[in-house]
């Protein structure tokens, strides 16, 4: 996979076209290494590790889980949500801009117009003390979520030494997918049931940016379950 340092337009419909939604529709992910290039790619990583550094990323919080669960043996690492727009994630924002373009190119190919909202980028670091996330989906729910995006930021990760690794288990698929958290290596699969996913124990300090794109109709009638749920909630507390 080339460089895409000072990627084009025509580049990025062209790695869409070839290669991503092939990927998606047939096995329901895909990776691409060299997605911003080094210069750009080490930008990131600078700015990611500032935030770290500045005590800016927080516990990963867990939604609905059991009573007397530690939340650390669920999952280990620790967060932080930009808009891109902070001082000092100029180049995260570039990083933003660019899957934007891409995923607008994914959702026109393969006809799903919906697709035209994302989240927050979430900053996330396993502290390399044997954290991990066990097996989970992102939107086993309809919350909306329908694409997520993970861009890497680990250099000289030697799995086997450090772990680390993103297991996914494709759905119906008689196998399970290893993607290496490495340098500059964009990861796309589906958010919901289709992909269930893991990360392993990292023994090493693992950068990484995830970010969800949303189905907007799917998203909305969440919103109204979501609402309509709090409603009746107060109602029965009243």
């Amino acid at each position: 996979m080339p460089v895409l340092d000072r990627v084009s337009d025509v580049q990025l419909e062209r790695l869409v076209v070839d290669r991503i939604v092939p990927a998606l529709l047939a096995d329901g992910f895909c990776h691409v290494d060299g997605f911003l290039g080094a210069s750009l790619g080490d930008a990131v990583l600078g700015q990611v590790k500032q935030m770290h550094r500045g005590g800016a990323l927080q516990d990963g919080r867990l939604a609905g889980s059991a009573p007397g669960v530690h939340r650390r043996t669920i999952r280990g690492d620790k967060i932080a949500w930009v808009s891109g727009s902070e001082r000092g994630c100029e180049a995260v924002n570039v990083l933003l801009h660019r899957l934007d373009k891409l995923v607008s190119a994914c959702a026109r190919r393969i006809g799903n117009k919906a697709i035209r909202e994302r989240s927050k980028a979430m900053v996330a670091c396993y502290p390399g003390n044997g954290a991990g996330y066990v097996k989970h989906v992102d939107n086993p729910n309809c919350d909306g979520r329908r694409i997520t995006c993970i861009y890497y930021l680990n250099k000289d990760w030697d799995a086997k030494e450090h772990g680390g690794v993103l297991r996914i288990f494709p759905e119906g698929k008689p196998y399970v997918a290893d993607i290496k958290p490495l340098f500059d290596r964009l990861l796309f699969f589906w958010s919901d049931r289709r992909n269930p996913h893991e990360v392993q124990p990292s023994y090493s300090t693992r950068y990484a940016i995830t970010v969800w794109y949303f189905d907007s109709e799917e998203r909305a009638e969440a919103k109204r379950r979501f609402k309509k749920l709090k409603v009746s909630n107060e109602q029965q507390s009243s």
